[in-house]
């Protein structure tokens, strides 16, 4: 007797802040038959990981959250990751989403099944089938040493920031810090308070703004618990004021100028020594790289027991690091700054799409997609954080509600015309992306430093070049047009009529 197949409505890959969104959404348009697969044993993503001394988000809490489930709890501006982590644990039981969450459970493979019109996902040696999948993995998933000359050769304690190992007590240790980005720019004042030493190894300075972060007062939580309108007032405040930043770390300006002038006049303040300034001064317009926010970065570095050195790692050797100029350093302890595995070809696992080809040779160098959620010859697959989705000034999580909105949408249109397939015409999707690189040659990311936003070969596949207002904008405009859709019905081809409207779908 043949056994039949399940085939789900939607799978949903993570279950951190975008797949638990995600769910919520997909529940709230009436799509109940869905399964979110998620590695690890509990929810969080990202904040269930990022466990290192000092990590916080440098967005404020009120924007770093979802409009439709907002936390009027915040303990401070800016709050600290376990309390990031709680918030997503809280949404998981609020919202009723554990039940749909297969933990433990790591995709290995996507392949989509064109006779079926299904897409097999492979975890282990199960596999799930589904109609449409959501992969909300996020961008900061997956983390691992860099590579450094002599590294397994090193005798002492390897920490890597995005994965802390709690097990190794740092009290009285000499440690060296690989890094001065925004992770790093957390640890180090805490490192200071508690190691011996800390000798910090920076490869190129950043740009470094005051962050205020002050304690959220009793009386304004009870005001967003009673008045959840004036948190929304909030919210849209912080909204607009990030907005209003994009003029200058977007594209190169006079408000750029003036960015620069800020963070250099928070380098003079905080920095005495004008041989450290000189140091800590970055070459490069405010913007091209990530901002970094801290108050206490700068007075970290000058304490006594703390070091910054600015020539360049030779080799690690067994007692620690040798930098270009002969010098070893000796230490107890390395921890590795160095943030995430950004996956610039796509997600750590092959996808093969529609007639048998693979999005990680498709995407090898240039990945590109549609609207950052839909790549043609993968149908009814929606991406969260794909190509140029990434905001420069204001909240990742603004761009991802969009993203979720969009995949629903597409979603609806599947399950209510009953279709066999959304995929986006190459037409469409070409065109998409000749104006987004187009677009992208005027912004301050292209003006010649070099980041994790860029390729080797500087192609920009990781920015939106544009306010989020208008990220928003396209992300709510679902258009049926710009896909070819096969009939669940008829099992054919048809193309919608340019003028055709989407309102069965909304």
């Amino acid at each position: 007797m043949t056994i039949p197949v399940k085939v789900h409505t939607t799978i949903v890959i993570g279950a951190g802040f975008t797949g638990l969104g995600t769910a919520i959404k997909l529940r709230e348009a009436g799509i109940e038959d869905l399964v979110i697969l998620e590695r690890a044993d509990r929810v969080g993503g990202t904040w269930r990981d990022a466990t290192y001394p000092g990590a916080a988000c440098d967005i404020p809490s009120q924007l770093y959250s979802f409009s439709f489930a907002k936390n009027p709890n915040w303990s401070r501006t800016y709050s600290p990751s376990a309390e990031i982590c709680a918030h997503i644990e809280e949404l998981a039981a609020r919202f009723d989403l554990v039940k749909d969450i297969q933990f433990n459970t790591e995709v290995t493979k996507l392949e989509f099944e064109k006779r079926e019109a299904r897409w097999a996902v492979s975890a282990g040696p199960t596999t799930y089938y589904a109609r449409t999948v959501v992969i909300a993995s996020g961008p900061l998933s997956d983390a691992s040493l860099p590579s450094i000359r002599g590294i397994d050769e090193y005798q002492g304690a390897k920490i890597l920031s995005a994965r802390w190992d709690h097990d190794v007590d740092l009290a009285g240790k000499s440690v060296a810090v690989i890094g001065t980005g925004a992770s790093a720019v957390q640890i180090i004042p805490e490192m200071v308070k508690v190691a011996a030493s800390v000798k910090v190894f920076q490869r190129t300075p950043g740009w470094v703004l005051p962050r205020a972060n002050r304690r959220t007062p009793a009386v304004t939580k009870a005001v967003f618990e009673r008045l959840p309108i004036v948190q929304q007032g909030a919210r849209a405040a912080l909204f607009l004021g990030h907005e209003a930043a994009a003029t200058g770390l977007v594209w190169n300006t006079p408000i750029t100028t003036l960015i620069q002038q800020v963070g250099k006049l928070h380098l003079r303040v905080a920095v005495k020594d004008k041989w450290l300034r000189r140091q800590l001064t970055p070459d490069f317009r405010a913007g091209c790289k990530r901002m970094l926010m801290s108050s206490d970065y700068y007075p970290a570095l000058q304490r006594d027991n703390c070091k910054l050195i600015t020539w360049p790692i030779a080799t690690m050797t067994p007692e620690g690091i040798q930098t270009s100029d002969g010098l070893r350093h000796e230490v107890d302890a390395v921890v590795f700054a160095t943030g995430y595995d950004v996956h610039l070809d796509g997600p750590p696992y092959p996808i093969t799409g529609i007639d048998g080809q693979s999005l990680q040779e498709e995407w090898s160098g240039h990945p590109q997609a549609y609207k950052s959620a839909s790549v043609h010859g993968y149908p009814n697959l929606f991406f969260t954080c794909g190509p140029n989705s990434g905001p420069g000034h204001n909240s990742l999580l603004v761009y991802v509600q969009g993203q979720i909105e969009y995949a629903v949408s597409g979603i609806r249109a599947v399950v209510e015309q009953d279709l066999r397939w959304l995929d986006v015409k190459k037409t469409v999707q070409d065109k998409y992306n000749v104006s987004m690189q187009k677009r992208l040659r005027s912004t301050t990311w292209m003006s010649g430093c070099a980041s994790w936003y860029l390729t080797a070969d500087g192609f920009n596949a990781s920015m939106y070049p544009g306010f989020a207002t208008q990220y928003l904008r396209q992300m709510q405009d679902f258009r049926l047009r710009d896909y070819e859709v096969a009939s669940h019905a008829a099992q054919r081809l048809w193309n919608i009529p340019a003028d055709a409207s989407l309102q069965a779908v909304g």
